[in-house]
């Protein structure tokens, strides 16, 4: 097999017996990481360390896929507040692994009569994850049943409306503008007009 050292250096060809004394000289683990190559190639490794950078490998690839899954978490809305904290954990590490998560909220007999109650425990729990996620659902009932779905990541930032005084490219100030020089040139205009009629009709002597 080919034996590859903690530092990619490669150590060559060598019976499996060796690369195992070699690795436990080291206080290390021989893995093997390429089964289907010709000879099969082994790495000298901390397998503990190997496998949890594998995971983290894993779980990153995962996060930056589109369209995760959707976790649903089903609740009472008398749960406990033990409850709570686990189910706001569960909800933490769902949306961290890029998937969606919806809660239910099961009413039973009278229940359903107080749905504020269940309301106001989801957006308890929205406003506990809001760092690692948005609600993209709002809480909304469903026959004997109230729904939410939280959406991994930020919510996205709504686009500023245009405002009046700037649709269609007029400012405010340029309307304004418009109407304070209209009127300069109505009153002008007016006083023209008298000035030439007061020219035509002489005041009337007594």
């Amino acid at each position: 097999m080919r034996v590859i050292d903690t530092d990619g250096k490669q150590l060559g060809i060598m019976p499996l017996r060796r690369a195992l004394k070699i690795a436990q000289e080291r206080g290390l683990d021989l893995v093997e990481v390429a089964p289907t190559a010709n000879p099969p190639v082994c790495k000298i490794l901390d397998y503990g360390r190997y496998r949890y950078e594998q995971e983290k490998l894993a779980k990153e690839t995962k996060k930056k896929q589109k369209g995760g899954d959707i976790k649903t978490l089903r609740l009472r809305p008398a749960i406990g507040a033990h409850d709570i904290e686990v189910k706001i954990r569960n909800t933490i590490e769902f949306l961290q692994d890029g998937n969606k998560v919806k809660f239910v909220v099961i009413f039973r007999s009278r229940e359903a009569d107080r749905p504020e109650a269940a309301e106001k425990l989801l957006r308890k729990i929205a406003t506990a994850v809001e760092e690692y996620g948005f609600v993209e659902k709002q809480p909304t009932m469903e026959g004997r049943q109230m729904t939410m779905v939280i959406a991994p990541g930020k919510k996205p930032q709504a686009k500023p409306k245009a405002s009046a005084a700037t649709e269609g490219g007029i400012t405010h100030a340029q309307d304004e503008n418009e109407q304070n020089r209209r009127q300069a040139v109505q009153t002008d205009s007016d006083g023209q007009t008298h000035a030439q009629e007061s020219g035509q009709q002489p005041p009337v002597s007594e």
